[in-house]
């Protein structure tokens, strides 16, 4: 059996909603973020290189072009699919080009949904309320936020450049509203261990949240971090490791909470470390297995975090 088994997946709840599993159509839209641009710092996030994880990064295809290569590459698997605004900070321009761009993706009849992927202190109520409207038409909308850890000791080590009182702020605005919000977390990241994943967990479903996207750390060609892996300044999460975490986080999660992701890879050889990030499918198996063993989504819900 596979993961749709043991989780409220995003496919599963795609399905029910539109008959199908939608496909997400990855864009890169030219967008910048204000960690790299100056205006917070710059050299970005030090796990951080688009590329290892952008189909279309540094393309000069047009978001309809691009919405075109993706239909190709997903040929048969899907005829309703959702525009990913996915490469940097999917919100951090005025709102007339936010509204350029967005309204592009959504043009063709068999584009049922829009995700926007950002930073938390790079969602204004303006941009709050332009999503809200395509929610209004009919449109499949979820509002990305790259949270990686609850920790700021630890946002402040990977240079995030914002803290969680900004990424809680952002989605009790974007959910008093009616958005929903997809989480992302980061677990391995420099000095945490499985409590600090637990501990984020637990902050990130008190503050409330409608989606969760869980990825292991993993080393990129072209990020801060490569220079600490070379000079091994850094040890990373086994596979058994991770997915043992990732079973432990989804057994504490609440069944209505949809997971996008729960792992991650990257082609080599932009991926320079861990080996087993390389493949799509072996963590994945992994965290089926230990799921199988140890119980599924929401089966730890009346035992509290930090009593295992």
């Amino acid at each position: 059996m596979g993961l749709d088994h043991y989780v409220n997946t995003f496919g599963v709840a795609c399905k029910k909603q539109y008959g199908e599993k939608l496909k997400k159509l990855t864009i890169d839209a030219k967008f910048t973020c204000p960690n790299r641009d100056g205006t917070l710092g710059k050299g970005g996030c030090t796990y951080c290189n688009v590329a290892s994880f952008s189909f279309e990064h540094g393309t000069e295809l047009s978001i309809q072009e691009q919405l075109k290569l993706g239909r190709e590459r997903a040929k048969g698997r899907s005829s309703k699919y959702i525009a990913y605004f996915q490469a940097y900070t999917s919100t951090y321009d005025e709102y007339r080009v936010l509204k350029a761009k967005y309204d592009e993706a959504i043009s063709d009849a068999d584009i049922v949904g829009l995700c926007v992927g950002t930073r938390p202190d790079c969602v204004s109520d303006e941009v709050i309320d332009l999503l809200l409207s395509y929610q209004n038409q009919g449109i499949e909308v979820w509002l990305e936020l790259g949270l990686q850890s609850a920790n700021d000791k630890t946002l402040k080590r990977i240079n995030r450049g914002h803290t969680y009182n900004d990424y809680r702020d952002t989605v009790l605005r974007a959910r008093a509203k009616g958005l929903k919000v997809c989480t992302h977390l980061i677990l391995g990241l420099p000095g945490e261990s499985h409590q600090d994943y637990l501990s984020s967990l637990e902050a990130v479903l008190s503050t409330g949240v409608d989606g969760l996207k869980l990825h292991p750390l993993h080393i990129v060609e072209g990020s801060t971090m490569a220079k600490a892996w070379r000079n091994d300044r850094m040890s990373l999460l086994t596979i058994d490791e991770y997915a043992y975490s990732v079973g432990e986080l989804i057994r504490y999660t609440p069944k209505n909470i949809i997971f996008h992701r729960v792992t991650a890879y990257a082609k080599r050889p932009m991926l320079l470390a861990p080996d087993w990030c390389a493949s799509r499918w072996d963590g994945l198996v992994a965290i089926v297995n230990d799921l199988r063993v140890n119980g599924e989504q929401g089966s730890y819900l009346n035992v509290k975090i930090n009593s295992l």
